[in-house]
Parts: C-alpha cells; structure tokens; sequence
C-alpha cells in the first residue's frame, strides 16, 4: 500500500498522444499525469496540459477561500496571507473528498486586484504549495469576490481512485 494510505489501482497506458502512462520514476502508479511539450514556451510555470487515469474518480472544487472556521475573512488585505488561508482550505477540502494535492489536475487563481503584483503574489503561493506538482493553472484578476474583504479565490479539479464514504 502507498504511504498515503490508499489502496493502489493498476496503471492504465494512455495513448502517446495523450501524454505519459501515469507511472512515477519508480513504477508506482499516479493519478494525474503533468504535460509539458517543446512546442510551447517554457516561461509558464507550470504544465499545459494534464490528463487523469480512466479510472480515477474526478472531484471538483468549490472556489476555496480566506476564511476562518467562524466565517470571518483571515488576513484582511494581504493578498499573500488570505492566499495561504485559502491553500489551507483546499488542502481540507481535498482531504474530505479522499483527495490531496498531488491528486489536481488543474486550478483557476482568482485574485481581486488589476495589479499584477497583486496576482503574482497570489500564484507565489499556489506554486510553493504544489512544489513540482506544477498543474495548469490560470490566474485570473476579478474585480470582486463574495465575500467582504476576501481578496483571494482558488478553484480546483482532481482526481483519485478513493471513495469517500
């Protein structure tokens, strides 16, 4: 059984044109597959594309925010705080949905500013959090979001074998 806990399932290879057969360096079995390709720049940091095994279970995230257990907005104008508060969050979502990070496919970075700096403050957070795991993201600046004084917004999609019950 893999240190997480979760009961493997076996490998599916995917077509070439899909992207990889979804097996680490060392054989085990992945749920998300990152694609990258020399036909588009490497500024970005992160991937272009990302596929799920056939038979994962695809989990889709509510936009995760700044907020406290008692509803208040944390970290009232810092982007960076309320960004971290809100990758909490997502972690505890992913986790009551049988899921972690290195299960998401993909995220949307939402961010109430026109400053760019705003949003890169924003994204800083969400690359650390993922570390290699550098699914396709956008980063997106709103004018506003639902609740007052939230700054910061991610939405999520994953995918994983588990079930939760």
């Amino acid at each position: 059984m893999p240190p997480d806990g979760r009961e493997p399932l076996a490998c599916l290879a995917l077509p070439r044109l899909v992207g990889p057969t979804l097996q680490d360096s060392e054989g085990m079995c992945q749920n998300v597959g990152l694609i990258r390709t020399a036909e588009l720049s490497d500024v970005a940091q992160y991937a272009y594309a990302a596929t799920a095994r056939a038979d994962a279970r695809l989990i889709f995230l509510a936009g995760s925010c700044p907020l406290n257990l008692d509803g208040s907005t944390a970290e009232v104008g810092d982007y960076s705080a309320q960004a971290s508060k809100a990758m909490e969050n997502l972690v505890i979502a992913l986790k009551a949905a049988g899921a972690q990070l290195d299960d998401v496919l993909s995220t949307r970075v939402l961010v109430a500013s026109s400053n760019q700096s705003d949003l890169n403050k924003a994204g800083a957070v969400v690359r650390e959090a993922f570390g290699t795991h550098d699914v396709p993201s956008t980063l997106r600046g709103v004018t506003v979001l639902g609740s007052t004084d939230q700054l910061v917004e991610f939405e999520a999609v994953a995918a994983s074998p588990t079930m939760v019950t």
